[in-house]
C-alpha cells in the first residue's frame, strides 16, 4: 500500500475489503470453460435456457456483492509484489501471521479466509460446491501473488435459484450497489500489525515519517526497511581493512 492507505487504515482502525468487480482482474469469480459445459449440462436438465441465462446472470451480478481483502503469503519478500504494488518509492506493508489476522477482526459478518489456487482456466476444473471457489482460484499468470484473501460475500436474499421462476419477464433482475468500491471493516490494529515494512527504494525520511506516525496512534510495533535495501558485502568484515591497505600501497 502506499502511504496514504497505511495512515487511513491507522486512522479508521479498519481493513478495506474492495468488490470483486473492482479489482481490475476481468477473471474474478469466472469459472473454467470445463466447469462451464459441466454446469450448463447439469442446469439444462432442470431449468429452461431462459431460467438457465438468468442463473448465470446472477452470478456476475455476484461479483458486486463479494468483497475482498488480498495478501501476500510467503516467508520472505518478494521484489516483484514490491515493485507491482508500490507506488513512487513510498510503499508500506504491514507484516503479520494467520492467527493474529483471523482474530483481528471485529466484526459480526462472516469473514471466509483462504489461499488462491492458480490455474489453467483453459483445461482445469474448479470445485462448485460453495460460491467462494471462483474467487479463491486465479488463472497462472498470477501465480507470482502468492495470495491469501479475506472474503466477505453479501448475497441478496432474492437471488437464490428457487426464485428463478420470479425472474421470468423482459427484464434482467439487478440490484442496488452496496457500496461505491468496497467497504471497511473494523480491526484490532495490535494483534493485526507485527511489524511495519518500508519500500526497499524509499528515502531515509520516509522510514522516519512512518515510525513518527506509527507512534502517534500508540501501536508497539517495529518499523523496519525491507531487506531488499541491504548491500552486498563484497569480503569479508575482518579483510576489509587489510584490503584497503594493499590497494593505499
Amino acid at each position: 500500500m502506499d502511504f496514504t492507505k497505511f495512515v487511513s487504515l491507522l486512522e479508521r482502525r479498519a481493513l478495506f475489503f474492495a468488490r470483486a468487480d473492482k479489482l481490475g482482474d476481468p477473471f474474478e469469480g469466472a469459472i473454467p470453460i470445463s466447469n462451464r459445459e459441466a454446469r450448463y449440462t447439469s442446469l439444462k436438465s432442470r431449468l429452461s435456457d431462459k431460467e438457465i441465462l438468468i442463473h448465470e446472470h446472477l452470478r456476475v451480478e455476484l461479483r458486486r456483492f463479494t468483497l475482498i481483502s488480498c495478501w501476500h503469503e510467503s516467508s520472505h519478500e518478494s521484489e516483484a509484489m514490491w515493485k507491482i504494488y508500490a507506488s513512487a518509492n513510498s510503499g508500506i506493508a504491514i507484516k503479520t501471521n494467520f492467527s493474529s489476522f483471523v482474530e483481528s477482526f471485529i466484526t459480526d459478518e462472516k469473514i471466509h479466509i483462504g489461499k488462491v489456487q492458480y490455474i489453467d482456466y483453459d483445461s482445469e476444473k474448479i470445485p462448485e460446491d460453495d460460491l467462494l471457489s471462483p474467487y479463491l482460484h486465479k488463472r497462472k499468470s498470477f501465480e507470482h501473488e502468492r495470495e491469501l484473501r479475506a472474503i466477505i460475500q453479501h448475497i441478496p436474499p432474492e437471488a437464490g435459484l428457487e426464485n428463478l421462476p420470479n425472474f421470468l419477464g423482459d427484464e434482467t433482475p439487478t440490484w442496488p450497489d452496496m457500496c461505491d468500491i468496497g467497504i471497511y471493516y473494523d480491526v484490532d490494529l495490535n494483534l493485526l500489525i507485527q511489524e511495519v515494512v518500508i519500500d526497499p527504494s524509499a528515502p531515509d525520511w520516509l522510514l522516519d515519517l512512518v515510525e513518527r506516525v506509527v507512534n502517534r496512534y500508540d501501536l508497539q510495533v517495529p518499523v523496519n526497511q525491507s531487506h531488499l535495501a541491504a548491500l552486498p558485502v563484497w569480503f569479508p568484515p575482518d579483510r576489509i581493512d587489510e584490503v584497503s591497505h594493499q590497494e593505499e600501497e
